[in-house]
């Protein structure tokens, strides 16, 4: 019989802190409770649980600074976080997802979605654990992660209209537990999401494959799941060796999304598969050209090397937004597809809206790995 999962519940409230616990509690968890910031760590220290529900203000330390604590440190940076708070604006949904928070819930807390989230983000927790517990057995890993990830591609392709939403959350989710190597916060996943939907809606593809895309376009990098951290976290450039490896990011997408029938998925393959091709041959895994490399890793390429330019990585620093539109204008057709292009650019504004909604911060730096290095993540 599986063993309960261990909750903690960092709530100052003592009414909302006894609701939290009763819910949780009935739910099957094993929970525990704190009523501030520096008693929290110090439970987390004491007996790591699998999952955290943290307000953000709390006595003696606030939620902002428990979370980063929590993300800083290699013994509890994967412990999954969801925020609960009556801070429901914007900016504080951010501030608490730059900080190291995985999800977030608004007071009151529904006991529905309460349920959802914890579930699923558990499933995360499971997901990371396998990683750090299994990562000099890759290729066993790989073959266990491809199963599981496909009984959760296959529980999404069940969902119904009422849950739609609530299952794209899940993906991103999903999406994210391949980021913890490198600690994204979300941002990156999301955006290539918005950014590839805006391409796709100024394309005038149809609504099913505008709305699949803004699905599949976050799994695009499923398969840095199988790329060592040595490798994905190196400060600068990579040697040749290392760069095999990690060019094989590609073909461990592909493999984990593999043999479904749902639209999302097979675009997400698809994606995941071609979007470091290139318009003129050079990219890989496959050397396609031109119009042999699928619309939707096309369509992804000059999303995920804008990211890439304009967001700081392990291994170099971010580029302002000016620089990095210069340097994708010297790649057309030769990286990008020119007619891809010419609508990214055309809808600029509205991109640059995107990016500001999910924004880390950038600052103006010289790029210290080769371009075709650039999108290593």
């Amino acid at each position: 019989m599986e063993q309960a999962k261990h909750i903690l519940v960092i709530e100052d409230d003592p009414m909302n802190n006894r609701l939290l616990v009763a819910i949780l509690t009935r739910l099957g968890y094993i929970v525990d409770a704190a009523f501030d910031g520096v008693s929290g760590l110090e439970k987390v220290e004491s007996s790591p649980p699998d999952l955290i529900l943290l307000d953000l203000n709390l006595p003696r330390m606030d939620g902002y600074e428990v979370a980063r604590r929590l993300k800083h440190s290699d013994k509890t940076k994967i412990i999954p976080i969801v925020v609960v708070s009556s801070f429901a604006e914007v900016e504080n949904r951010i501030k608490a997802l730059e900080a190291g928070a995985d999800d977030f819930l608004s007071k009151p807390v529904d006991q529905v979605e309460l349920r959802a989230r914890v579930q699923s983000l558990l499933k995360v927790k499971v997901y990371n654990d396998y990683m750090v517990n299994y990562q000099k057995t890759l290729e066993d890993e790989v073959n266990q992660r491809t199963h599981q990830l496909r009984q959760a591609f296959d529980e999404l392709k069940n969902a119904t209209e009422k849950i739609r939403q609530a299952s794209l959350d899940t993906t991103i989710r999903l999406a994210q537990a391949a980021e913890y190597k490198d600690e994204e916060t979300g941002g990156h996943i999301k955006r290539m999401g918005y950014y590839t939907a805006a391409i796709a809606k100024a394309m005038s593809l149809s609504p099913q494959d505008i709305e699949a895309i803004l699905y599949a376009a976050p799994m695009h990098d499923v398969g840095k799941i199988g790329i060592p951290d040595r490798i994905l976290l190196k400060p600068g450039s990579l040697d040749e060796e290392e760069w095999k490896v990690m060019r094989q990011h590609t073909s461990i997408g592909g493999n984990i999304l593999s043999g479904s029938d749902s639209h999302v998925i097979q675009m997400a393959e698809q994606i995941a598969l071609s979007h470091h091709e290139k318009w003129d041959g050079s990219g890989y895994p496959k050397g396609f050209k031109g119009l042999e490399i699928p619309v939707w890793g096309r369509i992804c390429a000059i999303a995920d090397v804008f990211d890439a330019l304009t967001t700081k990585r392990p291994y170099k620093k971010a580029l302002s937004v000016e620089h990095s539109l210069d340097i994708l204008d010297k790649k057309r057709g030769t990286h990008f597809d020119p007619d891809v292009f010419d609508v990214f650019f055309s809808i600029k504004e509205e991109i640059l809206s995107i990016r500001k909604t999910y924004d880390d911060p950038v600052s103006e730096e010289k790029i210290i790995a080769p371009l075709d290095q650039v999108q290593r993540s």
